[in-house]
């Protein structure tokens, strides 16, 4: 059986071109949907929409003339040239592309055209992943496909096997020896060539006989007949948590903690649509961490002073209950603005880098500051800056980004979490 998908997208054409298309022109499509996204609000690029690429990039390969061969051309109405006399190149380069404008410089139309939430998302999350997914523990039974498992006698019948059907039968056949067609086919043929009556009764009594054994011994018997089996098998699923760490202290300003809130849409965007198996935990500080809900980390307002290692143990208290390092992919991700307090920054410095680090695959540092703070190369590093840059000098898996305006946001997180082949953390 064949399911043909023929739905029309709002374009009018079928889905299976659209998706050729795609496919295609995935490179340009792509680098189209990257700059779309840095102008957008995050819940904007849940909603897909229209993007553009130039119409160069939608050339097809086709097969022409090679060059070579003698031709001959008959222009008529020439009053200019004669046979042998060569014609000047035109100035400019010869042809002009479409859309090139009269007044100087060249120009090229935009082919635009809309993508659907799916597809928006497949593509601005593609080449996107968390590092080092290494641990592996199946943990529940999902039935993530099937595998084959032999044959039964009962089934669906797109699942016949045809070859082992006819084995069988044909066993059966030769054990029970059933007559062959050809065997009456040669008695026939000596029946219509003798002239003996006695030996004629022989041969149809004959005939008959082994007709009767063929209609006795059918060539395909239903208990000949087999069928594919499947079976629903688990696979092991890669277990992973992330935690979200943000500061929300006084410190931070309205416009620190909407940068730190894009960047964490973002991941949380990234991580529903592309693992089934990720817990999201939401961690928020002032001088004291809690554990909050999606709602609260994202709208809830807060202030207070500024603990940092008040989230950091937070952590390791909840990775010590409910995630244990050796079948977890332990990841965090923290947003502050590098304040801390002065009396915090050793015990700061000695939960992250021998309770935390260890058990994590990988910890991405986002800084926020006000537009412009991190353009000026006077400025000292903050102090949770300073304890991190000796740490990932070290060696640790921890990356590290500042951000100050809203469009930096996009970019910072596609380097954090792009795919690396072997790369350690920067």
């Amino acid at each position: 059986m064949q399911i043909l998908d023929r739905r029309l997208n709002p374009t009018g054409k079928s889905l299976e071109n659209r998706q050729r298309f795609l496919r295609r022109a995935k490179a340009l499509v792509q680098r189209a949907v990257r700059e779309a996204s840095q102008d957008r609000d995050i819940s904007d690029i849940l909603d897909g929409g229209e993007i553009s690429i130039p119409t160069g990039g939608l050339n097809e390969p086709q097969f022409r003339r090679g060059p070579g061969g003698i031709h001959d051309n008959v222009l008529p109405g020439n009053k200019t040239f004669s046979e042998g006399d060569f014609i000047p190149r035109p100035e400019g380069g010869g042809r002009g592309r479409p859309g090139a404008g009269q007044g100087g410089g060249d120009a090229e139309d935009a082919f635009r055209f809309m993508l659907t939430r799916e597809e928006f998302l497949d593509l601005f999350l593609d080449d996107l992943e968390l590092p080092d997914l290494a641990k592996r523990r199946l943990t529940e039974v999902e039935h993530e496909g099937v595998r084959r498992a032999g044959y039964s006698v009962s089934g669906s019948p797109v699942n016949l096997a045809v070859t082992r059907t006819m084995r069988l039968a044909m066993a059966r056949r030769m054990a029970l020896r059933r007559p062959s067609p050809r065997a009456v086919e040669l008695l026939e043929e000596e029946l219509a060539a003798c002239e003996d009556e006695t030996r004629r009764a022989a041969i149809r009594a004959e005939i008959a006989a082994l007709t009767a054994k063929m209609r006795r011994i059918p060539f395909i018997d239903p208990i000949d007949i087999r069928y594919r089996r499947f079976e629903n098998v688990p696979k092991p699923v890669a277990q992973a948590v992330m935690f979200c760490l943000m500061d929300v202290s006084g410190s931070m300003s309205e416009h620190m903690k909407d940068l730190a809130k894009r960047f964490y849409m973002l991941l949380y965007i990234f991580l529903t649509r592309r693992y089934r198996r990720v817990e999201i935990v939401f961690i928020r500080h002032t001088d004291r961490a809690e554990e909050v809900d999606e709602e609260t980390f994202f709208r809830s307002p807060a202030t207070g002073g500024t603990v940092v290692s008040s989230a950091l143990e937070a952590m390791r208290h909840i990775v010590q209950d409910r995630y244990r390092p050796q079948d977890w992919n332990i990841y965090a991700a923290q947003a502050s603005d590098g304040d801390n307090s002065y009396s915090d920054g050793e015990l700061t410095a000695q939960l992250i880098q021998n309770a935390i680090l260890p058990v994590t695959q990988y910890f991405a540092y986002l800084e926020v500051g006000e537009a412009g703070a991190h353009d000026n190369p006077v400025m000292p590093n903050s102090a949770l800056w300073g304890i991190y840059d000796r740490l990932r000098s070290e060696g640790a898996p921890l990356a590290m980004r500042k951000v100050s305006t809203r469009s930096e946001i996009y970019p910072v997180f596609r380097e954090l979490f792009q795919r690396r082949e072997g790369k350690p953390a920067a």
